[in-house]
């Protein structure tokens, strides 16, 4: 901000960066979980190991954790005062 960003644009690079790596974790979790489908597949009893309902609520619930989790910082890094935070520099 103090260089010239607006507040809105801070706020969106934060988020953007902190979610890209979780949506990356999620993908990656995702194949992992359907690759060991073989594995955990004698371990579940009442679910199929590829049911897409459990996929879907916890990827939502991992990505709406990740939304509160980065916009409590974003929120904070917004109302900071620029020269505030240029003189603890």
């Amino acid at each position: 901000m103090a260089l010239g960003a607006k507040r809105q644009k801070i706020f969106e690079l934060i988020m953007v960066q902190g979610l890209r790596s979780v949506l990356i974790g999620l993908g990656l979790g995702a194949v992992g979980a359907f690759g060991m489908t073989r594995i955990i597949r004698s371990l579940l009893f009442g679910v199929a190991p590829t049911d897409v309902f459990t996929f879907a609520s916890v990827s939502l619930i991992m990505i709406l954790l990740a939304l509160m989790a980065c916009g409590v910082p974003a929120r904070r890094a917004t109302a900071i005062d620029p020269l505030v935070a240029l003189r603890r520099e």
